[in-house]
């Protein structure tokens, strides 16, 4: 019964748009005697923020069947109560951006306030693939779109990859797979291909996948105009968004930007454009001013930034066959081989490209005023495009890491030159941005991203010391200051330390309710 009492509140939350009319629904509806209640859970006395309703004070949060059912001033009582006087209490924080789906990296991705990690940019597929990531139970939700590349390597190739750290299967008798290695990322496709591509992603789309995942500037060469509307007609046909890594130009170019929100334009589809900073460069601003013609004209366009002035990748991908010089506007010594902090020279570069393709980089191009620009942009939400990760000794971009701490302690709790963002905003962007983004074609996320009554107990409990640690040098160190974090109203962090044997995250997909 509490559970369809909750579902009930949160539906008609949805409808509550205002900030001033949601605080009245919040504040009346414990008329109910809901104190009398014995929570599964009391979070007592921290500084309690609802991004959505800019509900910021200090007060009671009463779980109950893995739902929040109270958010007060009043005493609660409950089976456990957990004093967080002097802390901050948020809700959980969305990845939308996350190549990093192993044990690992959730163990890292809790640590910096990660409740849902899902990877939207390059996607899976199959998507039931997603059953097979964590073995023995994830620690926090996870989910993918579908994985346009993956659709083509299993059309062009006969490779099945579901995700991109996973090793190539062949597949037996797959007709018309006859090309050569590599063909997925460079030939364009023919008519019975596309079709079968189309194919693909709309069986992606009816099997929970959350939107498409669409990799064009590492399929630069292979995606012609009739394949990119293809993947945004499959995407309207849904009602779902398409995340999109977009062509690159010289620095700062926005032809790719454009390519895309013509696309969603002629077919209605919503569009994410991933890691803004990254793909924008010193067009940060451009590319922004973009975004809002384009949603003045009725185009569902939103984008996401991470707090880190150098971008990461494998060393086989395509920009880097390119003039990749003149579009990162660096040399060989400003890519470090992520494996060994080796910066590279023209003989390693070759060297490595040929022997170890699936070896991961980083390249440092970014400038801080481009990562700030974006990241401080009204409605841009922050992602990590955390980077694969499988074993302690394995080095990676630090982002993975520590996104959501560094963003948070650089330009809210302690901004570097006195001018960031007040933290119910900064929230927003790891948190309701990101379920706002999904919530329209995958409703699980209505529920998330809000910390009220009604919705799901995904909640992060923070110092306002909360800082990262990973460095490029030294990655492997969690962010410090998040206490206590619970997934699905189970507790995954206390007291700072990982609970071991809770394995609460589910997976998320679109047609969950």
């Amino acid at each position: 019964m509490l559970t369809v009492f909750f579902d009930a509140i949160a539906q008609c939350a949805r409808h509550l748009r205002n900030a001033s009319a949601a605080l009245v629904f919040l504040l009346v509806l414990p008329a109910a005697p809901a104190w009398a209640t014995s929570f599964d859970l009391v979070l007592a006395g921290g500084r309690v923020i609802d991004p959505e309703t800019g509900y910021d004070r200090i007060a009671n949060v009463g779980i109950l069947e893995g739902r929040i059912a109270a958010v007060t001033a009043e005493p609660l009582s409950g089976k456990e109560l957990v004093d967080v006087t002097g802390l901050v209490v948020a809700p959980g924080f969305i990845d939308l951006h996350s190549h990093a789906l192993t044990p690992l990296g959730q163990r890292y991705q809790m640590q910096d306030g990660v409740t849902t990690a899902l990877e939207l940019e390059a996607g899976a597929y199959p998507v039931s693939a997603l059953d097979s990531l964590f073995p023995e139970g994830a620690r926090i939700n996870y989910g993918a779109s579908v994985g346009h590349f993956a659709v083509r390597q299993q059309v062009m190739e006969g490779i099945r990859r579901p995700f991109i750290f996973s090793r190539p299967e062949p597949l037996a008798d797959v007709a018309g797979n006859q090309a050569a290695p590599g063909a997925a990322a460079t030939i364009v496709a023919d008519d019975d291909q596309l079709a079968r591509i189309s194919a693909g992603l709309r069986d992606g789309l009816a099997s929970g996948g959350l939107g498409i995942g669409l990799l064009l500037d590492y399929v630069d060469t292979a995606v012609a105009e009739a394949e990119l509307q293809a993947v945004f007609a499959a995407a309207a046909d849904f009602g779902a968004p398409v995340f999109v890594h977009l062509r690159r130009g010289p620095p700062g170019d926005d032809s790719g930007l454009r390519e895309v929100i013509t696309a969603a334009e002629k077919s209605g589809a919503a569009l994410h454009v991933c890691h803004l900073n990254s793909s924008a460069m010193k067009g940060v601003g451009r590319f922004l001013e973009l975004m809002v013609e384009a949603r003045s004209r009725g185009v569902d366009i939103t984008t996401e930034a991470y707090p880190y002035n150098a971008g990461s990748t494998l060393i086989s991908a395509a920009v880097f066959g390119r003039d990749w010089q003149s579009v990162f506007d660096i040399d060989y010594g400003d890519i470090e081989w992520a494996a060994t902090g080796e910066r590279l020279t023209p003989d390693s570069f070759a060297r490595y490209r040929r022997e170890q393709p699936e070896g991961q980089v980083i390249h440092h191009f970014g400038r801080e005023n481009w990562t700030r620009e974006a990241l401080l942009a009204s409605g841009v939400s922050v992602a990590s495009d955390a980077m694969p990760l499988m074993r302690e000794e394995d080095r990676v971009h630090p982002r993975g890491i520590g996104s959501f701490a560094r963003f948070l302690r650089r330009y809210a709790l302690a901004p570097e030159d006195g001018d960031g963002l007040n933290l119910v905003t900064a929230l927003a962007k790891v948190t309701l941005y990101p379920a706002q983004r999904l919530e329209s074609f995958a409703p699980v996320f209505a529920r998330k991203g809000r910390l009220r009554v009604g919705f799901d107990a995904d909640i992060v409990v923070f110092s306002p010391q909360l800082t990262d640690r990973a460095s490029y040098v030294q990655p492997q160190q969690a962010s410090q200051g998040v206490e206590y974090l619970l997934v699905n109203g189970s507790l995954v962090i206390r007291n700072g330390y990982i609970e071991e044997a809770a394995f609460p995250g589910i997976p998320l997909l679109s047609g969950t309710i």
